[in-house]
């Protein structure tokens, strides 16, 4: 019998408390969830999946032709061959050939035993790190690539680099977070290679082939002190010279071969006299970052299948540091701006930064070769290789054939023949340059600059083309900012240059002089035959840092007493503009100001996205269709514009997807838009071939068909101002019109295939380091920002052309016309102490206004507190690339609020129905949305949870009621009870 005391049942108290506080716990995790899947649901459909929607066209459309944009294959599979072989054709046109005593190519009829050295040749970079960074997990490595062109690789050595590539880290940029990247150039010690690696140079001894890499990321730049980044430090050493296991890898490789051959797999430029001073050094080529196939090509090179037509993108000076860029490239803080938005993860230190462009106009060959000029530089010593270079197999000459010399409103024109003079089939490129009538101390002037450019096909020995290189007069226009606010074509004598390169004049080919007997000012009515209005001073308070301020731009006149040089304390100190524009947009204060009038919405309506497709910009049905929308419908839009355009069912506006980057389709929030690993833009461009960019855009488009894609955030056109510039791998060149040129290509060819190319970053988003950091302020005069940095952009909105197809009567006739650039991405940093995407200088009057663009511009991802979506939209940046509530709109209410919200909503949907996104749809179509499975399975919890819930709370109840007497029992009573007891 048990002794023990009777359990007493808890009390209706404190099971009412513990049975309470857990379902309310469960309450709150699950209203909390509902709520953060309400908030970020934009983000959550990124990694689990968006609804779809389902459009039906009514019986009336059903049989029309809706296919506006198809592609050039029956599948996917197809689409993809066919980019992977474009990839080698760009890959084998990009290649330059810098030297080359004889040595190339290389002979494989019997056999080549040849010996990889490097450790790129084990581990190489394909591309850069960040938004332009692809998949390349597939990609032919150099062992494959040269083992296919008939090569034997010495597997003993190869082995040996692959496994020290695998343990040795390497330069890698850690985005906005310079303290966490590292810069080392992971070379292996010769010390390293083992007595058997060593013995196998004698199989393998036909050729050294030695492979120097140097990679690029987003959100950091190259280091221009390697101190602490390299065990063998020297004074002053920077990542873009060889260091010491470098240096010490080519002594190896020429006391063991005979034959040495440099490959140099980098998408920037490095200091190369030293190899290419070197007589040891047979060959160096330049194979920039190859993409996922370009290895293939580069052995076809080395074997000479390919005869390397390439040319270099930029200048290649002998010493980087000597410069004009060098000494303002870096890490430059206003010493009396703190107190600003701080987020260590994200690199914002609450302060505020800036980098000078003290250089003016004279970046690249446009430097190197006025200083030379002048006789401020012996050209000789200060450049190893010039802008527009490249060696071939064989030989070429060319001869101008007839010129036409229009007048200052038209055209000049030179046809020159170009004729294969050597023994083997190549391609030439034939480069036209102008030199304008400089006066000392007036604007500043290049004494070359490249005015246009072709290229022949494949000509056989003895074979001849002629090319065609064409400009319109009023392109040699200078801008002058001091006196005329315009731009200037001085009078006087143009000299008309058919070149090999920057440098060197084709020989045998006399300068053509052109007149020009009175000066052209192109203002007011006056306008340059490509503006919408003419261009006017808008940077006044950019130019005013060199005008007004400490700084100087370098001038001609004066190169050495003009020559850039580090900020000093003073310059650190900004002054009291400057301060008031790095704090909060104030919209109020805007909406005060405006005289906006409010704009109707929310109105009943007919008409759908589909119906203004291929109408004009400022069509009245364009006003009749926003007139239907609501602010809500707008705002939505306006604020999730990451990767995507928001669906608005109202109008039959479909969900867009918008993609990474610049090198092919790449997303880190989704595997199902990895697309094709296309070599680095500057590869692309080292073609100098404007139908392989457009190419490019096509094979884009074909991928963007079979995967959903709608928008492509690329290509990427800010110049290589500096070599030391983070994402030099992701844009072109240092020139505009070469950048310009290519872009406007390549966008085309996405254009033919409905995809709307967001062209970034507009603009002077040129320098990486604090590009986030509350906004690095850029400060360059008005001269250069015009004729350089935003000249690649120029060139691509106004040349960009695509032919779309829409529906143009209510018999369902398709109709066809020619259709511009429709999107732009604007930057991070500031233009002066203004946010770029907040700068209606920029975005409106020079980008909407001067130049005609319509369409959507979208900010740079729009993760920081500087970013003000009122102050964007106002602005005219149009798309916020960010997910909410990361980003909320202040001013909804206003006239100038709501005027401004329409208008970006106008500019969004004119690209998006102009585009391949509205496939399969016809006018009076009716829209279906299915949510995703994700949102099924989170009401089918919550409809549980809820049972759960009342179920538990009708539990409580009945046990409160049930024991409800017991809590009403006396302590008397109950100390009175006998305790039982248990025997042993």
């Amino acid at each position: 019998m048990s002794t023990r005391a009777a359990k007493k049942p808890m009390s209706n108290k404190k099971f009412a408390t513990i049975s309470i506080s857990g379902l309310s716990l469960v309450l709150v995790v699950a209203v909390t969830a509902n709520v953060l899947l309400s908030v970020y649901g934009s983000w959550v459909e990124t990694q689990l999946g968006t609804g779809t929607y389902a459009v039906e066209n009514s019986s009336e459309t059903a049989d029309w032709d809706t296919e506006y944009n198809t592609a050039d294959y029956a599948t996917e599979e197809e689409s993809d061959a066919a980019a992977d072989a474009l990839v080698q054709e760009i890959a084998a046109e990009g290649v330059v050939l810098l030297k080359n005593n004889g040595a190339l190519p290389l002979a494989v009829d019997d056999s080549a035993n040849v010996t990889l050295l490097g450790r790129a040749a084990a581990d190489p970079i394909y591309g850069g790190s960040g938004s332009g960074s692809v998949d390349t997990s597939t990609a032919i490595n150099a062992k494959t690539g040269l083992e296919d062109a008939g090569f034997e690789i010495n597997g003993n050595v190869y082995d040996l680099l692959a496994d020290y590539a695998a343990e040795t880290p390497r330069s890698t940029i850690v985005m906005d977070l310079p303290a966490d990247s590292s810069y080392a150039v992971g070379e292996m010690p010769v010390a390293d290679y083992t007595t058997d690696a060593l013995a196998s140079f004698e199989d393998y001894n036909d050729a050294a082939i030695v492979v120097i890499g140097r990679g690029g990321g987003e959100g950091g730049d190259l280091t221009t002190d390697m101190e602490g980044s390299d065990d063998n430090y020297e004074a002053g050493q920077h990542q873009l010279e060889l260091n010491l296991d470098e240096k010490q890898l080519i002594a190896l490789a020429k006391e063991n071969f005979e034959t040495v051959v440099v490959l140099v797999n980098a998408s920037t430029t490095l200091e190369l006299g030293i190899l290419q001073d070197d007589e040891g050094i047979d060959s160096i080529l330049s194979i920039g970052s190859p993409g996922q196939s370009g290895y293939a090509a580069v052995g076809k090179v080395l074997n000479g299948e390919v005869n390397p037509s390439g040319r270099t993108v930029d200048i290649y000076p002998a010493d980087l540091t000597l410069d004009p860029s060098f000494v303002n490239m870096g890490d430059f803080q206003y010493s009396n701006i703190s107190g600003l938005a701080e987020d260590a993860a994200k690199g914002v230190e609450g302060n505020a930064s800036f980098v000078e462009y003290e250089e003016g106009t004279y970046v690249g060959y446009r430097y190197y070769e006025t200083a030379a000029t002048e006789n401020f530089i012996n050209y000789d010593d200060a450049v190893v290789y010039p802008f527009g270079y490249g060696l071939s197999y064989t030989s070429f000459s060319q001869a101008i054939v007839t010129s036409e010399l229009g007048a200052v409103d038209g055209e000049v024109s030179v046809d020159v023949e170009v004729t294969n003079t050597g023994d083997v089939a190549g391609k030439d490129v034939v480069q036209l340059y102008y030199t304008a009538p400089y006066t000392m101390g007036g604007v500043e002037k290049s004494s070359v600059v490249l005015g246009d450019f072709g290229k022949t096909a494949v000509l056989e020995p003895g074979q001849s083309e002629t090319v065609t290189v064409t400009f319109a007069v009023e392109d040699m226009a200078s801008y002058d900012y001091a006196t005329e606010a315009a731009y200037v074509l001085d009078a006087g004598t143009y000299q008309l240059k058919i070149q090999n390169d920057s440098h060197d004049l084709e020989d045998g080919v006399q300068a053509i002089d052109y007149s020009v007997t009175e000066r052209v000012v192109y203002s007011g009515d006056t306008t340059r035959s490509t503006d919408n209005v003419a261009a006017t001073n808008q940077f006044d308070d950019v130019t005013a840092e060199f005008t007004d301020g400490l700084s100087v731009t370098m001038s001609r006149a004066d190169f050495a007493g003009t020559f850039p040089t580090a900020p000093t304390e003073a310059d650190m100190v900004a002054n009291d503009a400057v301060v008031a524009d790095f704090q909060d947009y104030d919209f109020a204060a805007a909406a005060t100001e405006s005289d906006a009038e409010m704009p109707v919405t929310g109105t009943e309506g007919t008409l759908d996205l589909i119906d203004v497709r291929g109408l004009d910009y400022d069509d009245d049905a364009w006003n009749e269709l926003l007139d239907q929308l609501t602010v809500d419908e707008m705002t939505q839009v306006i604020l999730s514009g990451a990767y995507n355009t928001g669906a608005i069912n109202s109008i039959v506006k479909p969900l867009t997807a918008d993609v990474d980057g610049p090198a092919g389709f790449s997303s880190f929030l989704s595997d199902a838009y990895s697309g094709t690993a296309y070599p680095s833009a500057v590869l692309i461009a080292s073609t100098w071939n404007t139908d392989l960019a457009y190419d490019m855009g096509v094979s884009i488009g074909n991928e963007a068909l079979f995967m959903g894609v709608n928008g492509w955030y690329g290509p990427a056109m800010n110049l290589h101002r500096s070599a030391f510039a983070g994402r030099n791998f992701e844009y072109y060149s240092e020139d505009g019109l070469l950048s310009g040129a290519m872009g406007a290509a390549a966008m085309s060819g996405a254009g033919s295939k409905g995809v709307y190319s967001y062209v970034k970053h507009f603009a002077l988003n040129d320098v990486e380091v604090n590009r986030s950091n509350n906004g690095i302020a850029v400060w360059a005069d008005e001269q250069a920002i015009r004729e350089l940095y935003l000249k690649p952009f120029e060139i691509a909105f106004k040349e960009t052309t695509a032919e779309i197809k829409f529906i143009s009567d209510e018999d369902g006739t398709v109709s066809t016309r020619d259709h511009g650039a429709t999107a732009v991405m604007s930057s991070f940093n500031r233009i002066g102490s203004e946010w770029a995407g907040g700068n209606d200088a920029l975005m409106t009057t020079v980008l909407r206004d001067e130049w005609g663009f319509r369409g959507i511009a979208i900010t740079d991802f729009n993760l920081y507190a500087y970013m003000s979506p009122d102050q964007a939209i106002k602005a005219g940046t149009d798309l916020m690339l960010t997910f909410p509530p990361m980003k909320g709109l202040e001013d909804t209410t206003s006239a100038e609020g709501v005027s401004n919200i329409r208008t970006s909503t106008h500019n969004i949907l004119f690209a998006v129905t102009n585009s391949n996104a509205m496939n399969g749809i016809a006018t009076g179509a009716t829209v279906e949305y299915t949510q995703p499975q994700w949102r099924t399975v989170q009401i089918g919890i919550d409809v549980l949870l809820g049972l759960l819930l009342a179920g538990g709370a009708f539990l409580v109840y009945r046990r409160v009621q049930k024991h409800q007497d017991d809590d009403q029992v006396t302590p008397d009573a109950s100390a009175t009870e006998a305790p039982l007891t248990e025997t042993p």
